[in-house]
């Protein structure tokens, strides 16, 4: 069981083999940048993307550094994020990055977007 604090992003050991393994099977990518933006049937949802070049972060980027991952996260989306686990789990023919956010009110029925 991964340790939760309420005032952090924490990453399971799942989640970060995953992340390293994607930015392996992509030429030139730096590391991952995760976040939250508006959009979705119930508000927000997640978002991801590959970080090319590190000198492109801003200013108020939070920058995750998890052994050999690097992740950036943008101060708005942290603001939607703090507390929450990320997650990689494989469930049958579903398999995917997770996050368990306690500050999530609704999740909608497929599971992509949530509500604050």
């Amino acid at each position: 069981m991964e340790k939760f604090s309420p005032e952090v992003l924490t990453f399971s050991d799942k989640a970060i083999a995953h992340f390293l393994s994607s930015i392996k099977n992509r030429s030139g990518a730096h590391g991952v940048r995760i976040g939250v933006k508006k959009a979705g049937c119930s508000g927000f949802e997640y978002f991801f993307d590959y970080v090319d070049d590190p000198s492109n972060s801003t200013p108020d980027d939070k920058i995750f550094l998890e052994g050999k991952c690097t992740i950036y996260v943008d101060a708005n989306s942290l603001s939607y994020l703090k507390g929450s686990m990320v997650d990689y789990s494989e469930d049958g023919l579903n398999k995917g990055i997770k996050f368990h956010n306690p500050n999530a009110k609704a999740v909608c029925g497929c599971g992509e977007s949530f509500t604050i």
